[in-house]
C-alpha cells in the first residue's frame, strides 16, 4: 500500500490511537482465519509506539528513533481494520514479535522487520515500497519472511516443504531472520486457543517437528521449551494434564528441598572460597514425558525430576566447583559430561554431573559461567547485534558462531533435495536428533545424530570419503560399515580408487540427510556415467559404420537441433533409447540418410554371429562395443531366462531407460526384436583374467526322485565352484522332478564341465542348458 494513498487524518489517528485507519482488508494468512463472529471477553491492550520505543532503548541508547515510529505506523495503518482470530486488531501481533525480539535486545533493523513482517504477504503492501521507506536490508528480511502463497503443489507437505525451503534460504543470507520467525511462531501458540482444532493440531506439529529443534539447533533453549509445552498441550492435552498434576503434588510434598539444596551447595562452595549462583528448577513438563516414553518408565521412577545451576565467574571456577561436588557426595555413574571442552554444535557450553546429594537425593548439576549461561538460555540470540562495529550479523555469527555455521552448512545440504517431501524428511531429521561425538584419528571432532553409523561418519568428513568407502576400524577394530556409533569412538575409513560410487542400498543404512543426498546423488551421476558411456560408443560405432567424421566440437554445434544442453546429456538419452543415434548423426549432418540393417530371422543366424565375433579389419573393430561383465563401466544386463556367459557369440539389444541387455545368438527371445533393427549393438566380451567374476546361466534338470538326489545335483555345482542362485522343482510324476537351477559361472567351458558332471550322475535323468 503506497503512502500516497493516506490522507493526513488517517496518520494523525495512526499515532494517537491503535484504532484502525484503513479499509484494507486482503485474505488473511492460513494461521490466522478470521471467524465470522468470534465472542471476545476482553481486548488485548497493545503496546504503544513510546512503550515499545523504550524497551528498544532501554538496552540500544543509540536506536532511531524515527525508524521505529515510522514503521509502528505503517504497520498498523497497513493492516488496517483486519483482525485475529480472537477478535483482536490483526496489528496486536506484529507488536507482540517485535516485545518479543526486545526481550532478546535485538537491533533496530530486526524489531522493524517484526513489525512488518506480515504486511507484503497479508496487505497491498509491497517489497519495492518497503526498500523505499525503510531500506533494502529490512525489505529483504522482510520477503525473507513471506510465504509462498500462489504456489501450486500437489499436497499441503510439499507447500510446507517449499515454504520451509525459502524460509531457510532467507535463514542463511541473515540468520534474523530464523529470530523473527520463532518470536512470530512462539506468539501465534500462545494465541491460538480461538483457532479451529484441526488448524491448532497442524501448527502444533510443525511447531514441534520443525521450530522448536530449529530454537534448540541454534542454542535457543527458553524458546524451544516454551514451544514445546505449547505443542504438547495441544497435541496430547490427557498426557500433559497428568505430567503437570504430577509434578504439581511433587512440588507439594517436597516444598522446602530445592531451598535446601540450594542452600547446602551455596555454603559448601563458599566454604571452599568459590563464589557462586546457584538455582534449582523443575523440568518441563515435555522433556519428563519424552523421558518416560523413550526409557519406557512411568514417572515414580524418575529420579532427575529437578535441576540445578551453578554459575560462577569464569571457567576456572567451573572445574574448582566440579572438585569441591565430586569430593563431597558420590557421582552417579556415566552421568558426568564435560560440554566446555567439547561445546556442542549449537555453541552450548556447561558441565553436567549428577550426585547424591543432600537428603540422599539425586541431584543434576549444570555447572557453567555467566557467559555461557547467556548462550545456554539465548542461543544464537545472545550475541549483541545492536552494537556498533560488529559488521552484519550473518558476517559475526559466521566468526563467532559454530550453531549458525552448521545451520548454513545444512541448508547447502538440504537444497540439494530432489523434491519437497524428501526436503521436508531431511529437515526434520538434521535438526530433531540428539548428538554422538566421534572422532577422526587426527583428533578431529565429528558430530552425528544419534544411531548414525560409520556410512555417516565417512560423509561427515567428505563427500569422496564417503562415495569410496570400503571398510572401517572402530577403536583401531575391524568392523562393518553399518556398525552404529558411540560418544568418543575413534573411527578410521577405509577407502578404496577402485570404488568410484557407493552401493544404491547406502541410502537406507545412512541416518543423515547429507549422507543420503550425497549417496542418491552420486548413485544418480554413476547410471548417467553409465548411460552417457554407452551411448558414446553407439554413436561412434554408427559414425565409423557410415564413414563420416565425428568430434564434440562439431556435436557441441547440433545441441540445439537436439533439444540439450551438453554432449553428455546427448550421450546419456541416447544411452538411455531415448534417442536415437541417426538422430545424432542428421543433426550434425543434415544430409545423412540411414542405413537399414536387414531383418533378423533364423536363417542369418550364422552371419550375425560371424558379424558380432569376427570384425573386419580395424575400423569394424572400434565399432564393436565391449562387454566387461556384470560390474562394467556400462548399464549392461544379462538375458532375464538364461543369462549369457564369456564364450557364447552374444548380441545386444538396447532397451530405453535400461541400457543394453546380452543374449547368446541362439536365443529363442530375440525374435522378438526382428522389426526393430536400430536397438541391436554389436558387443563382445572383454574380460579381465586377472579378476574372475561370475556370470548368469541357467539349467533345466530331470532327475530321478530318491532321497538325496538334490544333494548329489548340489554337490557337483559346489565341487566344481559354481554358486547356485535360484532353484525351482516342480513334480511331473511320481518317479521324476524337474528343477530349473540358476547359477553363477566363470565362462562357457566352466558351465560345459559342470554340465558334463551332472550327466555322468545316475540320478539325473537329463540336463541341458536353458537359452534366454
Amino acid at each position: 500500500m503506497a503512502t500516497s494513498r493516506r490522507n493526513k487524518r488517517q496518520m494523525q489517528a495512526a499515532n494517537d490511537t491503535v484504532a484502525a485507519v484503513s479499509p484494507v482488508s486482503p485474505e488473511p494468512s492460513a494461521e490466522t482465519p478470521i471467524p465470522a463472529k468470534v465472542p471476545r471477553t476482553s481486548r488485548v491492550r497493545m503496546m504503544r509506539q513510546y512503550d515499545l520505543v523504550d524497551r528498544v532503548r532501554a538496552y540500544n541508547p543509540n536506536t532511531d528513533e524515527d525508524l521505529l515510529n515510522r514503521a509502528y505506523v505503517y504497520a498498523m495503518v497497513a493492516h488496517g481494520e483486519q483482525t485475529r482470530a480472537s477478535g483482536d486488531p490483526y496489528f496486536s501481533h506484529p507488536l507482540e514479535v517485535a516485545a518479543i525480539l526486545t526481550d532478546l535486545k535485538l537491533d533496530d533493523a530486526t524489531i522493524v522487520a517484526a513489525l512488518l513482517h506480515d504486511t507484503i504477504e497479508d496487505t497491498e503492501a509491497t517489497r519495492t515500497e518497503i526498500d523505499k521507506l525503510f531500506g533494502a536490508e529490512i525489505g529483504a528480511l522482510v520477503e525473507g519472511l513471506t510465504k509462498l502463497k500462489r504456489l501450486e503443489l500437489v499436497s499441503r507437505e510439499a507447500k510446507q516443504a517449499e515454504n520451509l525451503r525459502k524460509l531457510l534460504l532467507a535463514i542463511a543470507d541473515d540468520v534474523r531472520v530464523l529470530l523473527i520467525k520463532l518470536a512470530d511462531r512462539l506468539h501465534n501458540m500462545r494465541t491460538m486457543e480461538f483457532m479451529p482444532p484441526a488448524s491448532r493440531r497442524r501448527i502444533a506439529e510443525e511447531t514441534l517437528d520443525i521450530y522448536a529443534p530449529l530454537a534448540g539447533r541454534m542454542g535457543m533453549q527458553a524458546m524451544r521449551e516454551e514451544l514445546e509445552e505449547l505443542s504438547f498441550k495441544v497435541l496430547d492435552p490427557d498426557a500433559y494434564l497428568v505430567v503437570m498434576q504430577r509434578l504439581d503434588s511433587l512440588t507439594e510434598r517436597n516444598r522446602n528441598l530445592i531451598d535446601m539444596i540450594e542452600s547446602h551447595l551455596s555454603t559448601k562452595l563458599e566454604k571452599n572460597g568459590i563464589t557462586a549462583r546457584v538455582t534449582g528448577r523443575r523440568k518441563k513438563p515435555f522433556s519428563i514425558w519424552t523421558k518416560m516414553k523413550r526409557k519406557s518408565v512411568g514417572f515414580e521412577q524418575l529420579s532427575d525430576i529437578y535441576g540445578f545451576r551453578v554459575v560462577l565467574k569464569d571457567m576456572e571456577a567451573c572445574y574448582r566447583a566440579l572438585g569441591v561436588v565430586h569430593t563431597t557426595w558420590p557421582v552417579v555413574p556415566g552421568r558426568f559430561k564435560d560440554y566446555i571442552s567439547t561445546p556442542k554444535q549449537n555453541d552450548y557450553r556447561s558441565i553436567h554431573t549428577t550426585v547424591i546429594g543432600p537428603g540422599n537425593q539425586r541431584v543434576e548439576l549444570q555447572i557453567r559461567t555467566e557467559e555461557m549461561n547467556s548462550i545456554a538460555e539465548y542461543g544464537i540470540a545472545a550475541h549483541a547485534f545492536y552494537k556498533d562495529g560488529i559488521g552484519s550479523p550473518t558476517e559475526m555469527l559466521k566468526r563467532e558462531s559454530n550453531a549458525f555455521s552448521w545451520l548454513r552448512h545444512t541448508i547447502g545440504i538440504l537444497s540439494e533435495s530432489t523434491n519437497p517431501e524428501e526436503f521436508l524428511e531431511h529437515t526434520k531429521l538434521e535438526l530433531f536428533h540428539d548428538q554422538v561425538f566421534c572422532f577422526t584419528p587426527k583428533g578431529k571432532l565429528i558430530a552425528l545424530p544419534r544411531n548414525a553409523n560409520v556410512v555417516d561418519f565417512a560423509y561427515a568428513v567428505h563427500t569422496d570419503v564417503g562415495n569410496s568407502a570400503v571398510g572401517c576400524k572402530i577403536n583401531g577394530k575391524f568392523a562393518p560399515l553399518s556398525s552404529e556409533l558411540q560418544n568418543g569412538d575413534e573411527v578410521e575409513v577405509l577407502t578404496s580408487a577402485a570404488q568410484q560410487a557407493p552401493p544404491s542400498a547406502w541410502e537406507g543404512l545412512a541416518v543423515t540427510g547429507k549422507a543420503r543426498a550425497a549417496i542418491r546423488r552420486a548413485t544418480r551421476t554413476a547410471v548417467r556415467d553409465q548411460y552417457a558411456s554407452l551411448g558414446r560408443r553407439i554413436v561412434e560405432r554408427l559414425f565409423v559404420r557410415a564413414k563420416m567424421e565425428y568430434s564434440d566440437d562439431q556435436l557441441k554445434g547440433a545441441l540445439p537441433r537436439l533439444a540439450r544442453t551438453s554432449i553428455d546429456d546427448v550421450m546419456a538419452s541416447v544411452g538411455r533409447g531415448e534417442l536415437r543415434a541417426a538422430d545424432v548423426a542428421r543433426a550434425m549432418y543434415p544430409d545423412y540418410k540411414e542405413e537399414r540393417i536387414g531383418r533378423f530371422s533364423a536363417n542369418n543366424k550364422k552371419s550375425t554371429a560371424d558379424k558380432v565375433r569376427t570384425p573386419d579389419g580395424a575400423a569394424r573393430f572400434t565399432s564393436i562395443i565391449s562387454i566387461g561383465g556384470v560390474n562394467s563401466d556400462l548399464p549392461v544386463k544379462f538375458a532375464p531366462n538364461g543369462g549369457a556367459v564369456p564364450g557364447d557369440r552374444i548380441v545386444g539389444i538396447v532397451t530405453p531407460g535400461e541400457g543394453i541387455t546380452i543374449y547368446p545368438i541362439q536365443s529363442p527371445a530375440l525374435k522378438d526384436f526382428e522389426e526393430e533393427p536400430e536397438r541391436w549393438v554389436d558387443v563382445r566380451w572383454d574380460i579381465d583374467e586377472s579378476s574372475p567374476q561370475r556370470f548368469p546361466a541357467r539349467l533345466f534338470l530331470q532327475n530321478v526322485n530318491e532321497p538325496g538326489s538334490l544333494a548329489q545335483i548340489a554337490q557337483v555345482i559346489a565341487d566344481h565352484d559354481g554358486n547356485i542362485d535360484n532353484i525351482s522343482m516342480h513334480r511331473r510324476s511320481p518317479d521324476f522332478t524337474e528343477q530349473t537351477i540358476d547359477l553363477g559361472v566363470y565362462d562357457l567351458k566352466h558351465l560345459s564341465a559342470i554340465i558334463n558332471q551332472l550327466r555322468a550322475k545316475a540320478v539325473v535323468a537329463k540336463v541341458e542348458r536353458v537359452n534366454g
